[in-house]
């Protein structure tokens, strides 16, 4: 004869057994769910800093490469004499790439207002690159400039009422003129020239003279 005490606690044990078993799947899906979902984040985020390390690199070689090329535009002035004077200078071009000059020379860095001409090539015989730009260039290309100067080191930024160009790229004996501050020669220039064989005394401060 059966039992139903027993029957009861068999059903109650298997139904109990079930119950866990349902747990034990939720459990494991609930987890894969939790760490599936956190790895695959993770490999995003991996990825994702592949890519960027990688397009960084990428831009990194392509500047130098263009920077080990010769720049379409720019012009190169020899046999410019470098003595400290007190006295104005008047140069061929505009602004100056160099010659006679003030003894004291322009802190690199961004300026809003003209820059002394004498002193800015001061600044370009220690390694200096000097952007300057017409006044009345678009704020939004003097934003393009200013974002290229960055926080680098030895680069001048600048008004000049002077100049018949929009965009003009200094350094010593060496200039390139263009129409817009998106000209892709201004990066590979900058890459090149500053601190750059043609300076005079590389690696003289720029810092430590004077503001403007």
């Amino acid at each position: 004869m059966t039992n139903p005490k027993k029957q009861d606690r068999d059903a109650r044990r298997e139904q109990i057994q079930k119950l866990k078993a349902q747990q034990r799947t939720q459990e494991r899906r609930r987890n894969f769910l939790i760490y599936g979902g956190t790895g695959l984040v993770l490999l995003g985020l991996v990825v994702w800093v592949a890519v960027v390390i990688g397009g960084e690199a990428r831009k990194s070689r392509e500047l130098s490469e263009a920077a080990a090329q010769p720049i379409a535009g720019v012009q190169t002035y020899e046999d410019l004499s470098n003595r400290h004077v007190e006295t104005a200078v008047e140069y061929d071009q505009n602004p100056g790439v160099g010659g006679d000059h003030s003894p004291v020379w322009t802190n690199c860095g961004v300026y809003t207002e003209p820059v002394d001409e004498g002193r800015g090539i001061h600044s370009m015989e220690h390694g200096a690159v000097w952007i300057t730009y017409r006044p009345d260039l678009p704020q939004r290309e003097i934003n393009l400039l200013t974002d290229l100067v960055g926080e680098r080191s030895y680069v001048l930024l600048s008004p000049n009422p002077d100049q018949e160009t929009p965009v003009a790229a200094s350094a010593w004996g060496t200039q390139l003129t263009v129409d817009t501050a998106s000209d892709s020669r201004l990066a590979p220039f900058l890459a090149k020239y500053v601190q750059g064989e043609q300076t005079p005394e590389p690696g003289a401060a720029c810092t430590g003279g004077v503001d403007g």
